[in-house]
Protein backbone atom coordinates (compact mmCIF):
# COMPACT_ATOMS: atom_id res chain seq x y z
CA UNK A 1 0.00 0.00 0.00
CA UNK A 2 1.62 3.38 -1.14
CA UNK A 3 0.70 6.52 1.63
CA UNK A 4 1.53 9.70 0.73
CA UNK A 5 1.52 11.67 3.30
CA UNK A 6 4.64 14.47 2.58
CA UNK A 7 4.57 17.67 1.03
CA UNK A 8 8.15 18.49 -0.46
CA UNK A 9 9.03 21.97 0.61
CA UNK A 10 12.25 24.10 0.84
CA UNK A 11 14.01 21.45 -0.28
CA UNK A 12 12.70 18.41 2.17
CA UNK A 13 9.93 16.05 2.64
CA UNK A 14 7.30 17.65 5.46
CA UNK A 15 4.13 16.12 6.63
CA UNK A 16 1.29 17.28 4.56
CA UNK A 17 -0.93 19.20 7.24
CA UNK A 18 -4.81 19.32 5.56
CA UNK A 19 -7.52 17.55 6.91
CA UNK A 20 -8.27 15.26 3.73
CA UNK A 21 -7.30 12.55 1.74
CA UNK A 22 -8.00 10.34 -1.24
CA UNK A 23 -7.66 7.37 -2.41
CA UNK A 24 -5.24 5.67 -5.18
CA UNK A 25 -7.53 3.46 -6.81
CA UNK A 26 -5.62 0.49 -9.79
CA UNK A 27 -8.37 1.26 -12.14
CA UNK A 28 -7.73 -2.46 -13.67
CA UNK A 29 -8.91 -3.94 -10.37
CA UNK A 30 -10.69 -1.14 -9.00
CA UNK A 31 -8.84 -1.81 -5.83
CA UNK A 32 -6.93 0.49 -3.31
CA UNK A 33 -3.65 0.61 -3.66
CA UNK A 34 -2.52 3.82 -1.47
CA UNK A 35 -3.34 7.37 -0.16
CA UNK A 36 -2.34 10.76 -0.36
CA UNK A 37 -3.29 13.50 2.54
CA UNK A 38 -4.04 16.45 1.26
CA UNK A 39 -1.65 19.75 2.75
CA UNK A 40 -3.46 23.02 3.07
CA UNK A 41 -3.69 26.47 2.17
CA UNK A 42 -1.03 27.15 5.13
CA UNK A 43 1.40 24.55 3.31
CA UNK A 44 0.54 26.29 -0.19
CA UNK A 45 1.87 29.52 2.08
CA UNK A 46 4.97 27.54 3.31
CA UNK A 47 6.01 26.53 -0.42
CA UNK A 48 5.42 29.82 -2.08
CA UNK A 49 7.55 31.28 0.93
CA UNK A 50 10.09 29.29 -0.14
CA UNK A 51 10.30 29.53 -3.42
CA UNK A 52 10.11 33.42 -3.13
CA UNK A 53 13.38 32.82 -0.73
CA UNK A 54 15.20 30.95 -3.23
CA UNK A 55 14.35 33.10 -6.39
CA UNK A 56 17.23 35.90 -6.19
CA UNK A 57 19.86 32.79 -5.62
CA UNK A 58 18.01 30.89 -8.78
CA UNK A 59 17.57 33.58 -11.27
CA UNK A 60 20.56 35.10 -10.61
CA UNK A 61 22.63 31.44 -11.55
CA UNK A 62 24.23 31.96 -14.93
CA UNK A 63 21.88 29.82 -17.64
CA UNK A 64 24.58 27.33 -17.95
CA UNK A 65 24.71 26.19 -14.27
CA UNK A 66 20.69 26.01 -14.36
CA UNK A 67 20.73 24.29 -17.47
CA UNK A 68 24.02 21.55 -16.07
CA UNK A 69 21.62 21.04 -13.25
CA UNK A 70 18.25 20.45 -15.24
CA UNK A 71 20.65 18.47 -17.39
CA UNK A 72 21.27 15.88 -14.57
CA UNK A 73 17.51 15.86 -13.43
CA UNK A 74 16.19 14.66 -16.71
CA UNK A 75 19.28 11.60 -16.05
CA UNK A 76 17.81 11.04 -13.11
CA UNK A 77 14.83 10.76 -14.48
CA UNK A 78 15.87 8.47 -16.88
CA UNK A 79 17.07 6.25 -14.75
CA UNK A 80 13.81 5.99 -13.06
CA UNK A 81 12.09 4.52 -16.34
CA UNK A 82 10.83 1.07 -15.47
CA UNK A 83 9.37 2.61 -12.11
CA UNK A 84 7.84 5.34 -13.88
CA UNK A 85 6.01 3.45 -16.68
CA UNK A 86 4.84 0.82 -14.12
CA UNK A 87 3.50 3.79 -11.66
CA UNK A 88 1.77 4.86 -14.88
CA UNK A 89 0.21 1.48 -15.91
CA UNK A 90 -0.94 1.02 -11.95
CA UNK A 91 -2.32 4.27 -11.29
CA UNK A 92 -3.86 5.87 -14.23
CA UNK A 93 -4.07 2.51 -16.69
CA UNK A 94 -1.55 3.57 -19.09
CA UNK A 95 -0.79 0.70 -21.10
CA UNK A 96 3.35 -0.16 -21.43
CA UNK A 97 3.24 0.02 -24.84
CA UNK A 98 2.40 3.32 -24.63
CA UNK A 99 4.67 4.59 -21.53
CA UNK A 100 7.50 3.09 -23.54
CA UNK A 101 6.60 5.00 -26.56
CA UNK A 102 5.37 8.18 -25.34
CA UNK A 103 4.49 8.91 -21.91
CA UNK A 104 8.34 8.56 -20.96
CA UNK A 105 9.86 10.05 -23.94
CA UNK A 106 7.95 12.74 -24.83
CA UNK A 107 9.03 14.78 -21.54
CA UNK A 108 12.40 13.97 -21.71
CA UNK A 109 12.80 15.27 -25.64
CA UNK A 110 10.72 18.29 -24.08
CA UNK A 111 12.66 18.89 -20.99
CA UNK A 112 15.75 18.61 -23.36
CA UNK A 113 15.02 20.97 -26.12
CA UNK A 114 14.40 23.54 -22.66
CA UNK A 115 17.38 22.99 -21.55
CA UNK A 116 18.90 23.93 -24.73
CA UNK A 117 16.99 26.95 -25.71
CA UNK A 118 18.81 28.64 -22.15
CA UNK A 119 22.01 28.31 -23.71
CA UNK A 120 21.40 30.04 -26.96
CA UNK A 121 18.45 32.27 -26.25
CA UNK A 122 19.97 36.41 -25.95
CA UNK A 123 18.97 37.12 -22.59
CA UNK A 124 19.76 40.90 -23.43
CA UNK A 125 20.40 42.99 -26.12
CA UNK A 126 20.79 47.20 -26.50
CA UNK A 127 18.11 48.39 -28.90
CA UNK A 128 19.32 52.22 -29.43
CA UNK A 129 20.62 53.55 -25.93
CA UNK A 130 17.89 50.77 -24.08
CA UNK A 131 18.98 47.97 -22.64
CA UNK A 132 16.57 45.59 -23.07
CA UNK A 133 16.15 42.15 -21.19
CA UNK A 134 14.56 38.91 -20.88
CA UNK A 135 13.94 38.35 -17.12
CA UNK A 136 12.45 35.39 -14.92
CA UNK A 137 8.76 36.49 -14.15
CA UNK A 138 8.94 35.16 -10.60
CA UNK A 139 7.44 32.30 -8.19
CA UNK A 140 5.29 30.18 -10.49
CA UNK A 141 2.42 27.99 -9.31
CA UNK A 142 1.89 25.14 -11.52
CA UNK A 143 -1.49 22.91 -11.59
CA UNK A 144 -0.82 19.99 -13.55
CA UNK A 145 -3.39 16.57 -14.84
CA UNK A 146 -3.70 12.92 -14.91
CA UNK A 147 -3.48 11.89 -17.81
CA UNK A 148 -0.12 12.63 -18.99
CA UNK A 149 1.57 12.77 -15.54
CA UNK A 150 5.56 13.23 -16.58
CA UNK A 151 4.72 15.14 -19.35
CA UNK A 152 3.01 17.92 -17.67
CA UNK A 153 4.83 18.18 -15.20
CA UNK A 154 8.35 18.61 -17.07
CA UNK A 155 6.76 20.95 -19.47
CA UNK A 156 5.77 22.91 -16.95
CA UNK A 157 8.47 22.75 -14.41
CA UNK A 158 11.58 22.16 -16.47
CA UNK A 159 10.71 25.14 -18.43
CA UNK A 160 9.89 27.36 -15.76
CA UNK A 161 13.54 26.64 -13.85
CA UNK A 162 15.12 26.86 -17.22
CA UNK A 163 13.85 30.47 -17.35
CA UNK A 164 15.34 31.18 -14.03
CA UNK A 165 11.90 30.96 -11.85
CA UNK A 166 11.27 28.91 -8.88
CA UNK A 167 7.60 27.23 -8.55
CA UNK A 168 4.69 25.23 -6.50
CA UNK A 169 3.19 22.96 -8.34
CA UNK A 170 0.42 21.08 -7.26
CA UNK A 171 0.37 17.77 -8.89
CA UNK A 172 -2.83 15.59 -9.66
CA UNK A 173 -3.66 12.86 -6.94
CA UNK A 174 -4.74 10.68 -9.19
CA UNK A 175 -1.21 9.41 -10.33
CA UNK A 176 1.02 11.03 -7.53
CA UNK A 177 4.01 8.35 -7.65
CA UNK A 178 4.90 10.01 -11.43
CA UNK A 179 5.42 13.20 -8.96
CA UNK A 180 6.92 11.77 -5.97
CA UNK A 181 9.21 10.14 -8.27
CA UNK A 182 9.66 13.24 -10.40
CA UNK A 183 11.06 15.41 -7.08
CA UNK A 184 13.03 12.52 -5.75
CA UNK A 185 14.72 12.92 -9.45
CA UNK A 186 15.38 16.82 -8.77
CA UNK A 187 16.44 16.59 -5.32
CA UNK A 188 19.24 13.91 -6.06
CA UNK A 189 20.28 16.10 -9.23
CA UNK A 190 21.49 19.15 -6.98
CA UNK A 191 18.52 21.31 -7.34
CA UNK A 192 19.03 24.13 -4.57
CA UNK A 193 16.10 23.82 -1.43
CA UNK A 194 13.05 26.13 -2.32
CA UNK A 195 13.47 25.83 -5.68
CA UNK A 196 10.87 23.54 -6.30
CA UNK A 197 8.00 22.75 -4.21
CA UNK A 198 5.15 20.37 -4.12
CA UNK A 199 1.87 20.36 -2.24
CA UNK A 200 -0.70 17.67 -2.59
CA UNK A 201 -4.33 18.32 -2.61
CA UNK A 202 -7.80 19.54 -4.61
CA UNK A 203 -9.83 22.70 -5.64
CA UNK A 204 -8.70 24.50 -1.70
CA UNK A 205 -4.88 24.17 -2.96
CA UNK A 206 -5.72 25.46 -6.67
CA UNK A 207 -7.13 28.13 -5.11
CA UNK A 208 -4.81 28.84 -2.89
CA UNK A 209 -1.90 28.40 -5.09
CA UNK A 210 -4.15 31.40 -7.46
CA UNK A 211 -4.70 33.74 -4.41
CA UNK A 212 -0.98 33.44 -3.13
CA UNK A 213 0.71 37.18 -2.74
CA UNK A 214 3.43 35.19 -3.25
CA UNK A 215 3.23 33.57 -6.35
CA UNK A 216 3.40 35.97 -9.41
CA UNK A 217 2.01 33.57 -12.15
CA UNK A 218 -0.11 30.17 -12.96
CA UNK A 219 0.56 27.56 -15.63
CA UNK A 220 -2.71 25.34 -15.70
CA UNK A 221 -3.59 22.80 -17.47
CA UNK A 222 -6.80 20.68 -16.94
CA UNK A 223 -10.68 20.99 -18.22
CA UNK A 224 -12.15 23.87 -19.41
CA UNK A 225 -14.01 24.81 -16.13
CA UNK A 226 -11.64 24.16 -14.27
CA UNK A 227 -9.62 26.40 -16.00
CA UNK A 228 -11.65 29.31 -16.63
CA UNK A 229 -11.71 28.89 -12.53
CA UNK A 230 -8.12 29.46 -12.59
CA UNK A 231 -7.88 32.22 -14.58
CA UNK A 232 -10.68 34.15 -12.70
CA UNK A 233 -9.03 33.79 -9.84
CA UNK A 234 -5.37 34.42 -10.74
CA UNK A 235 -6.86 37.35 -12.22
CA UNK A 236 -8.05 38.94 -9.67
CA UNK A 237 -4.75 39.21 -8.13
CA UNK A 238 -3.17 40.14 -11.33
CA UNK A 239 -0.92 37.46 -11.79
CA UNK A 240 -0.25 35.91 -15.32
CA UNK A 241 -2.07 32.68 -16.52
CA UNK A 242 -1.14 30.26 -19.10
CA UNK A 243 -4.13 27.59 -19.77
CA UNK A 244 -3.96 24.90 -21.66
CA UNK A 245 -7.63 23.13 -21.84
CA UNK A 246 -9.53 21.10 -23.43
CA UNK A 247 -10.06 20.00 -27.28
CA UNK A 248 -12.27 18.65 -29.93
CA UNK A 249 -9.70 17.67 -32.58
CA UNK A 250 -10.82 17.06 -35.89
CA UNK A 251 -9.07 14.78 -38.74
CA UNK A 252 -10.09 15.62 -42.29
CA UNK A 253 -9.68 12.89 -44.76
CA UNK A 254 -9.51 14.50 -48.12
CA UNK A 255 -10.52 12.61 -51.05
CA UNK A 256 -7.42 11.68 -52.40
CA UNK A 257 -6.39 10.60 -48.55
CA UNK A 258 -4.04 7.74 -48.64
CA UNK A 259 -6.69 5.72 -46.20
CA UNK A 260 -4.37 3.08 -45.69
CA UNK A 261 -1.86 5.07 -43.62
CA UNK A 262 -4.96 8.17 -42.12
CA UNK A 263 -7.01 5.65 -40.73
CA UNK A 264 -5.02 2.93 -38.42
CA UNK A 265 -3.19 6.62 -37.64
CA UNK A 266 -6.49 8.34 -37.20
CA UNK A 267 -7.80 5.92 -34.27
CA UNK A 268 -4.63 5.63 -32.97
CA UNK A 269 -5.01 9.73 -32.34
CA UNK A 270 -8.24 8.91 -30.79
CA UNK A 271 -7.87 5.78 -28.89
CA UNK A 272 -4.40 5.81 -27.60
CA UNK A 273 -4.10 6.21 -23.78
CA UNK A 274 -7.67 5.11 -23.48
CA UNK A 275 -9.04 8.45 -25.86
CA UNK A 276 -7.57 10.89 -22.28
CA UNK A 277 -5.44 13.36 -24.40
CA UNK A 278 -6.05 16.52 -24.42
CA UNK A 279 -5.08 16.71 -28.39
CA UNK A 280 -6.77 13.06 -29.22
CA UNK A 281 -8.79 13.87 -32.91
CA UNK A 282 -12.20 12.22 -31.88
CA UNK A 283 -13.90 13.63 -35.02
CA UNK A 284 -12.83 12.33 -38.41
CA UNK A 285 -14.07 14.58 -41.28
CA UNK A 286 -14.75 12.09 -44.50
CA UNK A 287 -16.04 12.67 -47.88
CA UNK A 288 -19.53 11.21 -48.18
CA UNK A 289 -18.89 9.04 -51.23
CA UNK A 290 -16.27 7.12 -49.10
CA UNK A 291 -18.19 6.79 -46.52
CA UNK A 292 -18.61 3.09 -46.68
CA UNK A 293 -14.96 1.93 -47.43
CA UNK A 294 -13.89 4.21 -44.44
CA UNK A 295 -16.05 2.15 -41.88
CA UNK A 296 -14.78 -1.02 -43.28
CA UNK A 297 -11.57 0.38 -42.50
CA UNK A 298 -12.36 1.02 -39.42
CA UNK A 299 -14.11 -1.80 -38.45
CA UNK A 300 -10.44 -3.82 -39.68
CA UNK A 301 -8.51 -1.17 -37.53
CA UNK A 302 -10.53 -1.64 -34.54
CA UNK A 303 -9.88 -5.21 -34.41
CA UNK A 304 -6.07 -4.39 -34.02
CA UNK A 305 -6.68 -2.73 -30.19
CA UNK A 306 -6.84 -5.43 -28.21
CA UNK A 307 -8.26 -4.49 -23.94
CA UNK A 308 -6.42 -5.74 -21.21
CA UNK A 309 -4.29 -5.50 -18.11
CA UNK A 310 -1.75 -2.78 -19.34
CA UNK A 311 0.94 -3.90 -17.74
CA UNK A 312 0.93 -6.68 -19.94
CA UNK A 313 2.85 -6.03 -23.55
CA UNK A 314 0.62 -7.46 -25.50
CA UNK A 315 -2.56 -4.75 -24.38
CA UNK A 316 -3.16 -1.88 -26.52
CA UNK A 317 -6.23 -0.37 -24.67
CA UNK A 318 -6.35 -0.17 -20.81
CA UNK A 319 -8.84 0.99 -18.58
CA UNK A 320 -9.87 5.00 -18.24
CA UNK A 321 -8.47 6.07 -15.30
CA UNK A 322 -11.41 6.66 -12.37
CA UNK A 323 -14.62 5.01 -12.16
CA UNK A 324 -16.02 9.14 -12.41
CA UNK A 325 -14.45 8.91 -16.01
CA UNK A 326 -16.07 6.11 -16.91
CA UNK A 327 -19.32 6.81 -16.02
CA UNK A 328 -18.59 10.22 -18.16
CA UNK A 329 -17.61 7.80 -21.22
CA UNK A 330 -20.60 5.57 -21.18
CA UNK A 331 -22.88 7.89 -21.21
CA UNK A 332 -21.64 9.84 -24.09
CA UNK A 333 -21.72 6.67 -25.67
CA UNK A 334 -25.39 6.07 -24.60
CA UNK A 335 -26.30 9.53 -25.48
CA UNK A 336 -24.26 9.34 -29.71
CA UNK A 337 -26.64 6.22 -29.93
CA UNK A 338 -29.55 7.52 -28.36
CA UNK A 339 -29.81 10.99 -30.94
CA UNK A 340 -29.24 8.35 -33.63
CA UNK A 341 -25.39 8.17 -34.69
CA UNK A 342 -24.83 4.68 -35.79
CA UNK A 343 -22.23 2.81 -33.90
CA UNK A 344 -20.11 0.21 -36.14
CA UNK A 345 -17.86 -2.59 -34.58
CA UNK A 346 -17.33 -2.49 -31.08
CA UNK A 347 -20.58 -1.13 -29.37
CA UNK A 348 -18.68 0.59 -26.07
CA UNK A 349 -20.19 -1.77 -23.74
CA UNK A 350 -17.90 -2.75 -20.93
CA UNK A 351 -15.44 -5.68 -22.04
CA UNK A 352 -13.42 -8.80 -20.68
CA UNK A 353 -11.78 -8.59 -18.13
CA UNK A 354 -15.13 -8.14 -16.08
CA UNK A 355 -13.37 -5.99 -13.17
CA UNK A 356 -11.64 -2.51 -14.17
CA UNK A 357 -12.81 0.95 -15.49
CA UNK A 358 -12.66 -1.08 -19.05
CA UNK A 359 -14.19 0.85 -22.25
CA UNK A 360 -14.45 -0.60 -25.89
CA UNK A 361 -12.99 1.21 -28.69
CA UNK A 362 -16.01 2.79 -30.21
CA UNK A 363 -16.64 4.78 -33.54
CA UNK A 364 -20.18 6.13 -34.10
CA UNK A 365 -20.88 6.91 -38.14
CA UNK A 366 -23.33 9.36 -39.84
CA UNK A 367 -22.99 11.53 -36.95
CA UNK A 368 -24.08 15.07 -37.41
CA UNK A 369 -22.39 18.11 -36.62
CA UNK A 370 -24.63 19.39 -34.01
CA UNK A 371 -24.59 16.15 -31.76
CA UNK A 372 -23.47 15.73 -28.39
CA UNK A 373 -20.49 13.32 -29.45
CA UNK A 374 -19.64 15.81 -32.41
CA UNK A 375 -19.24 18.91 -29.74
CA UNK A 376 -18.43 18.13 -26.38
CA UNK A 377 -14.51 16.43 -25.24
CA UNK A 378 -15.42 12.90 -24.01
CA UNK A 379 -12.09 12.00 -22.86
CA UNK A 380 -12.61 8.62 -23.98
CA UNK A 381 -11.74 5.89 -26.61
CA UNK A 382 -15.05 7.46 -28.67
CA UNK A 383 -14.58 8.50 -32.47
CA UNK A 384 -17.20 10.44 -34.43
CA UNK A 385 -17.29 9.82 -38.32
CA UNK A 386 -18.83 13.37 -39.97
CA UNK A 387 -19.22 13.34 -43.67
CA UNK A 388 -18.83 16.74 -46.02
CA UNK A 389 -19.81 17.34 -49.55
CA UNK A 390 -16.66 19.34 -50.31
CA UNK A 391 -13.69 20.86 -49.37
CA UNK A 392 -15.56 24.02 -47.79
CA UNK A 393 -17.73 22.11 -45.77
CA UNK A 394 -14.77 19.46 -44.24
CA UNK A 395 -13.23 23.35 -43.38
CA UNK A 396 -16.44 24.43 -42.03
CA UNK A 397 -17.47 21.59 -39.80
CA UNK A 398 -14.03 21.52 -38.71
CA UNK A 399 -14.03 24.79 -37.20
CA UNK A 400 -17.55 24.47 -35.96
CA UNK A 401 -16.22 23.89 -32.50
CA UNK A 402 -15.76 25.93 -29.17
CA UNK A 403 -11.94 24.42 -29.04
CA UNK A 404 -9.05 24.42 -31.57
CA UNK A 405 -5.73 22.69 -29.79
CA UNK A 406 -5.20 19.86 -32.80
CA UNK A 407 -5.91 18.24 -35.90
CA UNK A 408 -4.61 16.63 -38.97
CA UNK A 409 -4.97 16.58 -42.83
CA UNK A 410 -4.97 13.64 -45.03
CA UNK A 411 -4.32 14.25 -48.48
CA UNK A 412 -1.58 12.80 -51.30
CA UNK A 413 -1.61 16.14 -52.32
CA UNK A 414 0.90 18.42 -49.96
CA UNK A 415 0.09 21.42 -51.17
CA UNK A 416 -3.94 20.89 -51.01
CA UNK A 417 -3.19 19.53 -47.47
CA UNK A 418 -1.60 22.85 -46.66
CA UNK A 419 -3.69 24.82 -47.79
CA UNK A 420 -6.73 23.38 -45.82
CA UNK A 421 -4.66 22.90 -42.96
CA UNK A 422 -3.44 26.80 -42.96
CA UNK A 423 -7.79 27.07 -42.82
CA UNK A 424 -8.22 25.79 -39.65
CA UNK A 425 -8.77 27.31 -36.37
CA UNK A 426 -6.43 25.27 -34.31
CA UNK A 427 -3.13 25.42 -32.29
CA UNK A 428 -1.41 22.51 -34.58
CA UNK A 429 -2.21 20.89 -37.40
CA UNK A 430 0.12 17.29 -38.60
CA UNK A 431 -0.20 16.96 -42.26
CA UNK A 432 -0.49 13.19 -43.19
CA UNK A 433 0.64 11.86 -39.85
CA UNK A 434 3.69 14.17 -39.14
CA UNK A 435 4.69 13.87 -36.07
CA UNK A 436 5.32 16.46 -33.09
CA UNK A 437 8.40 18.68 -33.02
CA UNK A 438 9.06 19.80 -29.73
CA UNK A 439 11.13 22.64 -31.10
CA UNK A 440 7.54 24.23 -32.17
CA UNK A 441 5.01 25.69 -30.32
CA UNK A 442 2.14 23.62 -28.56
CA UNK A 443 -1.34 25.37 -27.66
CA UNK A 444 -4.50 25.96 -27.95
CA UNK A 445 -7.12 28.72 -29.60
CA UNK A 446 -10.43 29.07 -28.28
CA UNK A 447 -11.61 27.69 -25.48
CA UNK A 448 -8.23 25.40 -25.67
CA UNK A 449 -6.60 28.02 -23.48
CA UNK A 450 -3.81 30.60 -24.34
CA UNK A 451 -0.18 30.84 -24.15
CA UNK A 452 2.43 28.22 -25.51
CA UNK A 453 4.45 25.31 -24.23
CA UNK A 454 7.14 23.38 -25.81
CA UNK A 455 10.98 24.59 -26.81
CA UNK A 456 11.50 28.16 -26.67
CA UNK A 457 8.40 29.44 -26.66
CA UNK A 458 7.43 27.56 -23.31
CA UNK A 459 10.51 29.00 -21.68
CA UNK A 460 9.44 32.24 -22.83
CA UNK A 461 5.89 32.35 -21.50
CA UNK A 462 7.87 32.23 -18.08
CA UNK A 463 9.88 35.46 -18.80
CA UNK A 464 9.00 38.83 -19.29
CA UNK A 465 10.76 42.11 -20.67
CA UNK A 466 12.85 44.67 -18.88
CA UNK A 467 14.20 48.26 -20.42
CA UNK A 468 16.95 50.23 -19.03
CA UNK A 469 16.86 53.48 -21.12
CA UNK A 470 19.74 55.55 -21.46
CA UNK A 471 22.15 51.82 -19.97
CA UNK A 472 25.79 52.44 -19.97
CA UNK A 473 27.59 50.42 -23.08
CA UNK A 474 25.26 51.09 -25.69
CA UNK A 475 25.97 51.90 -29.03
CA UNK A 476 26.62 55.27 -30.02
Amino acid sequence: MNRISDNYIDGKWSKANGSDSTQIVNPTTEAEIGTVAYGSPTDVAAAAQSAAKALSVWSSTPPDARAAVLERSLKEIEARSDALVESMAREIGVPIWFGKLLQLPMPLRNGAVAIDTIRTMRWSEFMGTSLVSRVPVGVIGAITPWNAPLHQIVAKVIAALAAGCTIVLKPSEIAPTTAVLFADSLAAAGLPPGVFNMVWGGPEIGSAICNSPSIDMVSFTGSERAGMAVAEAAGRQGKRVVLELGGKSAAIIMDDAPLEKAIPAVLTSCFANSGQTCVAQSRMIVPRRSLGEIEDRCRAAMKTWTIGDPLQEATRLGPVATSSQYRRVMEYIARGAAEGAEAIGADGTRNEPERGYFVSPTVFSKVDPSMTIAKEEIFGPVLAIIPYEDERDAIAIANDSVYGLSGSVWSVDQERALRVASSLRTGQVSLNGAPQNFLAPFGGFKKSGFGRENGRFGVEEFLQYQTIHGAPGSPT
